[in-house]
């Protein structure tokens, strides 16, 4: 399942890159990923024997999906920085993987009808792919089914960092992009959502906020916060319980705290 590679300048990606340990290990154990070329460095991929640290090919065997990948390139972290962007840290492995398939606000509200709970977040006009990508390992360590965002207000695919921030998250938390946000919000609130947005012009507390069984957090980008028609919108505006001298969060941290409160 291994052989060496070289003139990794040569290389021209079929699919998307997605690099680092965490984002590349859950992409290949997504059944629902078809992958082209993996590269990565011996010690990801066989281990470490001498202190007894298991590769990524033993836990990847043991998760039944070996068989259906294709043979690994090993690769020097020379090698691999040539096909990475300057700057960004490879972690040693880096594949060539298509796009997951497209989902779509109908498909979550028919999740939601056969579900306990259910928790969405939605963001309006939060652009910067590392603050996604935090949100995305926040929704899916509390238990967020999905992610909605506005089409023309996010990247159109999952960038590779975006998916490394995320540590594997986007593999578990699609990623809605709906046209109109405050149409999609009309939408789950007559499926039964309560929509909560976050300003930290309130003065309510969103630890006093009535939950419910489905529930939707709605974030603004830093600065501008959420757009008014979009406030309007929800049927609850709330704060997180901040003090001075710095009474503000970045807008991943809140998603956690508020994502933490509602789960």
């Amino acid at each position: 399942m291994t052989k060496k590679t070289s003139n990794m300048k040569q290389y021209r990606f079929k699919g998307q890159m997605l690099y680092g340990i965490h984002a590349c290990f859950e992409a290949l154990k997504n059944p629902e990923r078809k992958i082209h070329t993996i590269f990565t460095s011996d010690r990801i991929w066989n281990g470490d024997r001498r202190n007894k640290i298991p590769g990524m090919m033993h836990d990847l065997q043991d998760a039944g999906r070996l068989g259906d990948l294709p043979d690994a390139r090993i690769t020097e972290k020379d090698d691999l920085n040539k096909i990475i962007p300057k700057g960004h840290v490879h972690q040693g492995i880096a594949i060539d993987i298509d796009p997951l398939e497209e989902h779509f606000l109908s498909d979550i509200i028919i999740k939601s009808k056969i579900r306990e709970k259910t928790i969405l977040v939605m963001l309006d006009q939060v652009t910067d792919p590392h603050n996604i990508g935090a949100i995305l390992r926040s929704a899916a360590a509390f238990g967020a089914i999905a992610l909605i965002g506005q089409t023309r207000h996010m990247p159109s695919d999952v960038t590779p960092v975006m998916a490394k921030i995320a540590c594997g998250a986007v593999e578990h938390v699609p990623i809605i992009q709906v046209v109109n946000l405050s149409s999609a919000l009309e939408d789950l609130k007559a499926e039964g959502f309560t929509c909560i947005g976050l300003d930290e012009h309130t003065d309510k507390a969103l630890a006093n906020i009535p939950k419910s069984d489905k529930m939707i957090i709605v974030l603004g980008a830093e600065g501008s916060g959420l757009r008014p028609k979009i406030a309007d919108t929800c049927q609850f505006i709330a704060k997180l319980p901040t003090q001075p001298p710095i009474a503000s969060l970045n807008v991943s941290n809140a998603a956690a705290i508020a994502l933490y409160e509602v789960a």
